[in-house]
């Protein structure tokens, strides 16, 4: 397998900068100037969310680890479009600059671990690699379906066998992510839906 956007690392940022984030308001100023596509803003934001209701229901961590469960979210597509030669590279070279916490920045990288050759280490790591792909096809299924209400995770798991729907999202690493988390699909698919920002 050829990592098409090795990263050639899998350290980020300096263990000094631990705890350090940006302000919410720093990290929409940074979302909106590099992210002007409102379909790929919802997704980040989409991620975002789920990651940060992961952290408060499923890991009870405290207020700043859940923002940078957010952040994580939040950023981890921020050069997607606007440097795709240099995707996720830019977002963390600009992060580690601003001396942002080295945990946001591993989260990050590790989000595609065949796309990035990052691994997923910890559970924030884990999250952000088992949500990205998944909540993009849970939410391409509810623009098909006219919403979440109602949507239950049968429908999701039958939809993935259709190889011809939202066929850019890649299965393999739905899988991958679900068995890295030790979640099941099902239990992941039901806190997307449950959760999903709309």
């Amino acid at each position: 397998m050829t990592l098409t956007h090795d990263l050639g690392r899998q350290t980020f940022g300096d263990p000094k900068n631990a705890g350090n984030t940006l302000s919410r308001f720093d990290a929409e100023a940074l979302l909106t100037e590099w992210v002007p596509n409102p379909k790929l803003q919802l997704h980040m934001r989409q991620v975002a969310h789920l990651m940060k209701q992961w952290a408060i229901l499923r890991e009870s961590v405290d207020e700043n680890t859940t923002w940078k469960w957010e952040l994580a979210g939040l950023l981890h597509d921020a050069d997607w479009e606007r440097y795709p030669d240099e995707h996720c590279a830019r977002i963390i070279s600009e992060l580690e600059t601003r001396n942002i916490d080295s945990e946001v920045l591993h989260a990050i990288a590790s989000h595609s671990p065949r796309y990035f050759g990052v691994e997923p280490v910890n559970q924030m790591d884990k999250m952000i690699y088992a949500f990205d792909e998944l909540s993009g096809f849970v939410h391409a299924y509810s623009l098909m379906r006219g919403g979440y209400d109602g949507m239950e995770a049968k429908s999701i798991i039958k939809k993935l066998k259709d190889k011809g729907f939202a066929a850019q999202v890649s299965r393999e690493d739905i899988t991958d992510a679900a068995l890295r988390a030790n979640i099941s699909i099902e239990e992941l698919i039901a806190f997307v839906i449950e959760q999903q920002l709309r």
